[in-house]
């Protein structure tokens, strides 16, 4: 096992992807992927997971702040469906509170308004989830 991880974090518009390594427990982000109502160019995913070859797939999971679930949950776990039955890759779901929140926060404070593209944004959300799943002893 190479400790290859990639991240998704699930929006209809945009999906970020991030890439990282279980040793050292660290993520970098990828090229978000353009989606049409949260249906990625399912090449673009194919080519993601033939070059990194990972372990295992982690989805963001969007809940509510009290832990239960919003439209979008439903939408997230389809997604990951999705990815497990097209590629056959060992598919995860991780708690996501507060990801983007954080990720604008970050970005800001590296480069100001211009930093905060929906893709940057959404890609750096992706590193957070992997390295808070890397975080909590996965």
């Amino acid at each position: 096992m190479s400790g290859t991880l990639i991240a998704f974090d699930f929006g209809t518009k945009s999906i970020g992807v991030a890439v990282g390594q279980r040793i050292t427990g660290t993520a970098r982000p990828l090229s978000a992927l353009k989606a049409q109502d949260g249906t990625p160019d399912w090449n673009a995913v194919e080519k993601i997971l033939t070059e990194w070859q990972p372990d295992a797939v982690i989805v963001g999971l969007p809940l509510n702040m009290d832990g239960t679930e919003q439209p979008l949950t439903a939408r997230a776990r389809k997604f990951a469906n999705k990815l497990h039955g097209r590629f056959g890759v060992k598919i995860e779901l991780h708690d996501e509170r507060l990801s983007t929140v954080e990720a604008r926060a970050g970005l800001f404070e590296h480069g100001g308004y211009r930093a905060l593209n929906k893709g940057r944004v959404d890609s750096a959300s992706a590193v957070i989830i992997l390295e808070s799943y890397f975080e909590q002893g996965y």
